[in-house]
């Protein structure tokens, strides 16, 4: 890597697991990084995961707090259920070709944008999440399969779902989704080393980064407003889709 690009790499990094912390969507940043400095999109994409994983880490144990007052079953069986999906999403990446991925990536962003826009109208128009609960495990085990394919916009699906099914305390619903995307990350990163798929060089050099930013993310996330919070992500998730979509 010339300086330049390690130099964007890092910072792109850095400000992803900040951004992972804070809402998701974390690897609307490292991935085009990755891209713009030369990694073709299937290694760009597998790479990107392998750099914002450490920060879901550091983000987790900002919220152990908040961890520590929920039942341990739910988190081990929600744990699993978001392992086989990430371990799934990752397979299914492998045998997409390039040219199909790359134009997919900019619908499935815009589609997490939006539900998680949508999330508080619907909650209301269903009750506070009352009659989508049942939903929780197949909803989880899904956005998973979504998470371990394309990492982008996997926290806002992840926000999205549980404010859905009956989460109404952010930082509680913050928390479970940085333990998720950890869980399924970390497995479908294992996935993607197994099959050669990882740009290394950038990749390490991106983990440090990501690392430091989760944690400092998971402090900001606790003193920003409901509204800063949900600005944050659906901003974000609107400029990628539109700088995807302009590049695709």
């Amino acid at each position: 890597m010339l300086p330049a690009e390690a130099a964007l790499l890092a910072g792109a990094a850095f400000a992803a697991g900040v951004l992972n912390a804070i809402a998701g969507g974390g690897s609307f940043l490292t991935f085009p990084a990755l891209v713009f400095c030369g990694v073709p999109p299937i290694s760009a994409n597998a790479t990107s995961a392998l750099a914002v994983s450490p920060g879901y880490f550091g983000s987790t144990l900002g919220f152990r707090s908040e961890l520590n007052a929920m039942p341990r079953q739910r988190l081990w069986r929600e744990g699993l259920i978001a392992s086989l999906g990430g371990v799934a999403g990752a397979l299914l990446l492998l045998i997409t070709p390039g040219k199909l991925f790359s134009g997919l990536v900019p619908w499935l962003l815009l589609f997490a944008t939006l539900m998680f826009a949508l999330g508080p109208w619907l909650l209301k128009r269903l009750g506070q999440g009352q009659d989508l609960a049942r939903w929780r495990t197949p909803g989880l085990l899904l956005v998973a399969i979504y998470g371990g394919y394309f990492n982008g916009g996997l926290g806002i699906l992840l926000m999205a779902l549980y404010l859905l099914t009956g989460e109404s305390d952010l930082h509680r619903v913050n928390a479970l989704k940085n333990l998720n995307s950890l869980v399924l990350s970390w497995l479908s990163v294992a996935a993607f080393v197994l099959a050669g798929a990882i740009a290394w060089e950038p990749g390490l050099l991106m983990m440090a980064a990501a690392t430091a930013g989760g944690f400092a993310g998971a402090r900001l996330a606790k003193r920003m407003s409901v509204a800063w919070v949900r600005g944050v992500v659906i901003a974000t998730g609107l400029v990628m889709s539109a700088l995807f979509y302009a590049r695709g």
